[in-house]
C-alpha cells in the first residue's frame, strides 16, 4: 500500500513482523501492542526504531511510559465508521505528548484525511482505492475555516484577532 506523508506519497521503510516470526536484526520494526509489552526488554537495546500497532479497541495505560521510546504508533481503522482510532489519536498528541509520528491505516476514506490530520495524525497507509487515487492526484478537498484547535496546532494559523478562529494549513 503507498504511504502518503507530508502531502505525498513516499517510500515506507518500517518492517511489520507477523506475531510468530522472528525479529529482524536491524531496520525500522513496529510491532502489535501485546508482542511489543512482552518483548519491550529485547527492544530497549535495539539501535534502529522501534513502533507500536494499536487497534480501534486498544488502550494507551499500559504504553505511556515506553512512548518516549517509540518513534511509530499505527492506529488500525478496521472499518471507515470507527472513530476510536481518532480518540487514541487526539490522547496521544494532547493529552501523552507523543511527538513520533502517528499513522492511520486501514479502511480510510478521503473525506476523512483532514480530520484525520487535526486529530495528530500524520501518515496515511490507506487501502481504499479511491482515497489512494485522491491522495496520488492531491485532490483531498479541505474544510480550511475552524473553531476548534487541531492537536497539531503547526497546522493552523489564527487570521484575525479572535482566539476561537483558526484556518488550516494541512495540505496546502
Amino acid at each position: 500500500m503507498p504511504l502518503f506523508r507530508q502531502n505525498r506519497l513516499v517510500d515506507d521503510y518500517w518492517r511489520f513482523p507477523e506475531d510468530d516470526s522472528p525479529l529482524p536484526a536491524t531496520g525500522k520494526i513496529a510491532l502489535p501492542k501485546a508482542r511489543y509489552l512482552a518483548e519491550r526488554g529485547t527492544l530497549s537495546r535495539r539501535d534502529d526504531a522501534v513502533g507500536v500497532v494499536l487497534t480501534a479497541g486498544d488502550t494507551l495505560e499500559d504504553i505511556v511510559v515506553e512512548l518516549p521510546r517509540l518513534a511509530l504508533v499505527v492506529i488500525r481503522f478496521p472499518k471507515h465508521s470507527d472513530g476510536r482510532p481518532y480518540s487514541l489519536a487526539r490522547l496521544l498528541r494532547d493529552r501523552h505528548g507523543f511527538a513520533g509520528e502517528i499513522r492511520a491505516t486501514g479502511d480510510v476514506l478521503r473525506d476523512q484525511i483532514v480530520l484525520m490530520l487535526r486529530a495528530g495524525f500524520d501518515a496515511f497507509d490507506v487501502t481504499h482505492p479511491g482515497t489512494i487515487e485522491a491522495l496520488r492526484d492531491q485532490r483531498i478537498i479541505a474544510v480550511r475555516h475552524h473553531y476548534q484547535p487541531a492537536s497539531a496546532e503547526t497546522s493552523e494559523t489564527r487570521p484575525d484577532a479572535r482566539p476561537w478562529r483558526r484556518v488550516s494549513t494541512a495540505l496546502s
